[in-house]
């Protein structure tokens, strides 16, 4: 269920990457996304320790199976199955939106393999990026008259970075839940009423073991609550009572798998 949501060359949603700059784009404009079409088969998206409060209200938050397990909202609970996607193609309302999500099609990436400079990229594939007598006069300019980013491009590069910085604290996060021992393999099985004797069983993905977390010294819970690591582990396991809303959402919607019992790793 939850395979790390990234390509093995380019991360999720990104089909190319192009450096923004003066020279190539200075005429150039981004307009909104009019849907969430990119997002309508992706069931889970990367997230950052920063947002699990917010993030623990809609989705549940579990961690990708592997040696280097990092943090995903679960907007469905199988492959290519996202319920907060209408048939209108947008994100429901009043949801929280996932900055992965809102961070798209820009980005921040190392040009060159030697270097550790970034710089703001974006995919030209998305739709809503070219030049201003493209049909998209009403967009957001990137560069002013005379070449430099407007305040537009300013705060996207700002929100790129940011999202940067809350990736390094994500990281030390799960060094720090590795370093402790307490994640496990997840496994969560959700029977219906008409059929309670085939459980729809879901696996592939790591959360954090219960028992675990209760036999860590009083010393080590007493320096998680102090350095806010444990109200993170709280919201990730609050957030996974979130598993049969989603499973609901999926029935209603008419998203689930044919077969009565789903694995899905």
């Amino acid at each position: 269920m939850a395979s790390a949501p990234q390509q093995p060359q380019l991360p999720l949603f990104y089909k190319d990457l192009l450096p923004l700059n003066s020279r190539d784009h200075a005429d150039w404009k981004v307009s909104p996304f009019g849907t969430a079409a990119h997002v309508a088969q992706t069931h889970a998206i990367p997230l950052t320790v920063d947002e699990f409060i917010d993030a623990q209200r809609n989705y549940p938050i579990v961690f990708t199976a592997g040696d280097n397990p990092l943090p995903i909202a679960l907007m469905g609970l199988n492959e290519g199955v996202n319920t907060f996607v209408g048939d209108d193609e947008k994100i429901i309302a009043g949801v929280y939106v996932p900055a992965y999500i809102r961070r798209y099609p820009f980005i921040l990436a190392k040009m060159r393999p030697d270097s550790d400079e970034m710089s703001l990229c974006f995919d030209p594939t998305a739709g809503v990026i070219g030049k201003q007598d493209a049909g998209n006069e009403g967009g957001q300019a990137l560069f002013d008259s005379e070449g430099k980013p407007t305040d537009y491009t300013s705060q996207v590069l700002d929100f790129c970075s940011k999202f940067e910085e809350s990736g390094q604290r994500t990281r030390a996060f799960l060094e720090e839940l590795k370093k402790l021992d307490i994640l496990m393999d997840g496994e969560v099985a959700i029977t219906r009423g008409d059929n309670p004797d085939k459980p729809f069983v879901y696996r592939g993905f790591r959360m954090v073991d219960e028992k675990k977390l209760r036999e860590l010294p009083t010393e080590t819970l007493e320096a998680l609550n102090k350095n806010g690591l444990l109200m993170l582990i709280h919201a990730h396991l609050f957030s996974m009572n979130l598993m049969r809303m989603i499973f609901e959402r999926q029935i209603a919607q008419g998203k689930m798998p044919q077969a009565q019992a789903a694995p899905v790793n």
